[in-house]
């Protein structure tokens, strides 16, 4: 068994600025650990996994170089990461590796995307397949979502009985489903003869089109629009439905939401990673995550749902919940902060308050998934989560409302509803 984690590369990711300037998306922490540690971690634990190779088309860079290694000793397994040399499209990298991902006589792999938050029932997806279908069949992981959400995904059209795939459709216009693809599959590798045939299509169609200014390439194939497409009714590919927890991690917003879900998940998986209320320490409201390096003081009241990073300092009386506080930032005595995101060495001075719009799926429907909404609203930025980039000073009892503040500003008075650039 193999695990490929699809990371995108630097064009993408757009919506999640100004955090992704810094570092590169997968590497965002989440709920104290970088992104896509939690795909990695879920593929260490299937028994008979050799090896996790991570695609995508970020130039290789210290950051990146340091997780990898990081990542093997801590999981024991190979870690390796492959960079192709354009966007590929979901298809397309994984074609382009095929050899890398097949040597060793790998039978199956799993390919993850980053950008996703899960509970990863891999073992689970394994056994699905030995009982449903054949060997070479291949198995997406699918969830429920609401009716009208459900046109923002792929939706899947499944016998009832054998959950075969009879239909596929990438965002459809009208409503067709209400089991969405969650971007989690598992392949044999007969999935490439499927992909090669794209391939060729994709050429033939170039050589017949010569007057397309030549920038299409054949190599470009998404999995979802021309592969599984193609597949569905074909009696070779599986959805198995999950009820675990599931998100989209694509704006800043849903960062923060996807850290309460595996804060939540903490307390079987990771109990150690969650703060506890200890005397002469800060009082601790539901999940919360410190890093050790953190200094808090005693009167601060963190939670729920916040993560507080490396090195940061929180002063007296300090407010926070619902929140990811990035390494180095300080908050100064009595400032408040709610649903926001802290930057890299951000500081906030006294008494300021900084606060954020939740953008949560709404909790009486429990398939409603988290809504990627645009910034703009009739010309106008939508209340949401508010993020201050990195190195971001803001001055004492200021208040800073639903906006996104660009790295290394120093703000001199109150804001509300802006983009500071």
């Amino acid at each position: 068994l193999k695990a490929v984690i699809l990371i995108g590369g630097p064009q993408k990711g757009t919506r999640f600025r100004p955090l992704s300037f810094e570092v590169p998306k997968p590497l965002f922490p989440v709920a104290g650990v970088p992104m896509v540690q939690h795909h990695i971690e879920a593929c260490a634990k299937v028994p008979g996994m050799k090896e996790i190779l991570l695609m995508g088309f970020y130039q290789p860079h210290e950051a990146l170089s340091r997780f990898l290694v990081s990542a093997q000793q801590e999981f024991k397994i190979p870690i390796r990461y492959l960079q192709e040399y354009a966007a590929l499209g979901t298809g397309g990298g994984i074609y382009h590796f095929r050899d890398q991902i097949l040597s060793g006589g790998a039978e199956a792999f799993f390919v993850l995307n980053a950008d996703v938050c899960s509970e990863f029932p891999l073992q689970e997806m394994l056994e699905f397949r030995q009982q449903h279908g054949d060997v070479h069949s291949f198995v997406i992981l699918g969830t429920t979502a609401n009716r009208t959400q459900a046109l923002n995904y792929g939706c899947i059209v499944a016998n009832v009985n054998t959950q075969e795939v009879q239909h596929y459709v990438e965002k459809p216009s009208t409503f067709v489903s209400e089991i969405i693809n969650c971007g989690i599959y598992l392949f044999t590798p007969a999935i490439f003869q499927h992909i090669g045939e794209v391939f060729q299509r994709n050429q033939q169609e170039l050589v017949l089109e010569e007057s397309s200014n030549g920038w299409q390439r054949a190599e470009v194939i998404r999995l979802e629009q021309d592969v599984f497409t193609a597949l569905a009714g074909s009696g070779k590919l599986y959805v198995y439905k999950t009820d675990g927890f599931w998100s989209q991690i694509k704006s800043a917003g849903s960062a923060i939401y996807a850290s309460r879900l595996y804060l939540n998940q903490y307390g079987k998986s990771h109990p150690e990673r969650l703060a506890q209320n200890k005397p002469g320490g800060p009082v601790i409201r539901g999940n919360v995550y410190i890093h050790p390096t953190a200094s808090i003081d005693s009167t601060a009241v963190l939670g729920p749902n916040v993560s507080i990073g490396e090195g940061v300092t929180v002063g007296a009386g300090v407010r926070v919940r619902e929140s990811i506080v990035l390494h180095g930032a300080s908050l100064h005595d009595h400032t408040c902060v709610l649903n926001t995101i802290v930057g890299w060495d951000s500081t906030i001075g006294r008494w300021a308050r900084v606060e954020g719009t939740p953008s949560d799926p709404n909790p009486n429907d429990p398939y409603a998934k988290i809504d990627s909404e645009t910034l703009f609203r009739d010309g106008r930025l939508t209340p949401s989560i508010t993020i201050l980039g990195c190195s971001v000073t803001i001055p004492a009892e200021v208040v800073i409302l639903n906006s996104i503040v660009l790295p290394h500003k120093e703000l001199s008075r109150s804001y509300k509803n802006q983009i500071i650039l």
